[in-house]
């Protein structure tokens, strides 16, 4: 006999506790209800003519959620397919960096008309061109900084003090002058002209590449000393940009040098003279230069004197000292039929001008 709750054919085989066991483990929660599709009208609704049981509600959250989707892949698509533009219009290619050319060098002598005048070195500087000259670094003045299309105000300024830094130790370091230490100049040329560099100074040459005067102002301290460590300089730099990688700084300067004889003796032996040395230097500096403070040498040109014509002025510049004259002739032959590479020596006069007056 079934009972109470039982229905009257009594419980289901296969199923224990009949129909209400099937669905208790379905909870339907408030999120379940408003997911739900269909909505059960109220008594008073249902009372109505022809009206039905249940009604449908719109998908809202999930038409919602779908654009939201259907939104993100757009965007997606969008973002990825201007990147593959953009990619293809302006692809990025890190500038290759360009290596370093090899300084073209010419050094001139000038030679003198008559002896050289000699004196002490504040009566050689007052009756000369060198007057007005400022004294040691303070002659190698700055132009204003101004930013180019491509480089900025700072990277400009770098390139000018790295082009001064190297006139100041090729040109006024007294250590380097009298042909002692040069790292003070080797430490601020771009690796790629180092090779280039320790040859001139190890084995110089006149082939317009291996010139040390090229490089540096240097003597032959077993022959000349400086009279005054004190060097009257002036001149100008320059800086203009050479395409959107690289920066150009051309200096000239002219450095008048108050000498005097080692190892002589005579009445002269104690006069100082005069020697002019007009450096014009084009510099050449990239992104990497401008970081590591230093400095590409394009080309060097010199004019240098009194100084004779026929001297080896390869390795070191020779002056001619108070007193002294040029010796009779011109540079040393130049033979056109000899192979290699093609060389001609350079040999100017110095103007009677250029010199101190008595």
């Amino acid at each position: 006999m079934a009972g109470r709750g039982d229905p009257p054919e009594g419980t289901p085989e296969g199923l224990p506790g009949g129909g209400e066991d099937e669905y208790r483990s379905v909870v339907f929660d408030e999120s379940f209800v408003r997911a739900a599709r269909l909505q059960e009208f109220s008594a008073q609704e249902r009372m109505g003519e022809h009206a039905r049981a249940v009604r449908s509600l719109p998908a809202w959250g999930r038409r919602s959620g779908s654009k939201q989707i259907l939104m993100l892949v757009l965007l997606v698509a969008m973002a990825f397919g201007t990147a593959i533009y953009l990619g293809i219009r302006h692809p990025y290619q890190a500038p290759a960096a360009k290596p370093a050319e090899p300084l073209r060098i010419t050094v001139i002598p000038l030679a003198p008309d008559g002896p050289v005048p000699g004196g002490t070195p504040a009566d050689l500087y007052e009756h000369s061109p060198a007057a007005q000259f400022r004294v040691g670094a303070s002659g190698i003045t700055l132009p204003a900084a101004q930013r180019t299309k491509n480089f900025s105000e700072s990277q400009v300024m770098t390139a000018l003090t790295t082009a001064k830094d190297y006139l100041v130790q090729s040109s006024l370091n007294p250590d380097v002058l009298t042909g002692g230490e040069v790292r003070s100049v080797r430490v601020l040329l771009d690796p790629d002209q180092l090779e280039q560099f320790d040859r001139s100074m190890a084995a110089p040459d006149s082939d317009g590449r291996h010139a040390a005067p090229g490089w540096l102002v240097r003597y032959d301290s077993a022959k000349v000393s400086l009279a005054d460590p004190e060097v009257r300089v002036q001149g100008t730099l320059r800086v203009a940009e050479a395409g959107p990688d690289a920066l150009e700084v051309t200096s000239d300067h002219t450095f008048a040098y108050a000498l005097r004889p080692v190892g002589v003796s005579g009445p002269r032996a104690s006069e100082a003279s005069l020697f002019t040395v007009r450096r014009e230097l084009h510099f050449r500096f990239d992104r990497d230069d401008l970081h590591q403070h230093r400095a590409e040498l394009l080309a060097s040109y010199v004019q240098a004197g009194p100084q004779g014509c026929s001297e080896d002025a390869s390795g070191t510049l020779r002056p001619l000292l108070a007193g002294q004259r040029a010796t009779a002739g011109g540079p040393a032959g130049t033979d056109p039929y000899a192979t290699g590479q093609a060389t001609a020596a350079l040999c100017g006069s110095l103007a009677p001008g250029a010199q101190p007056s008595p």
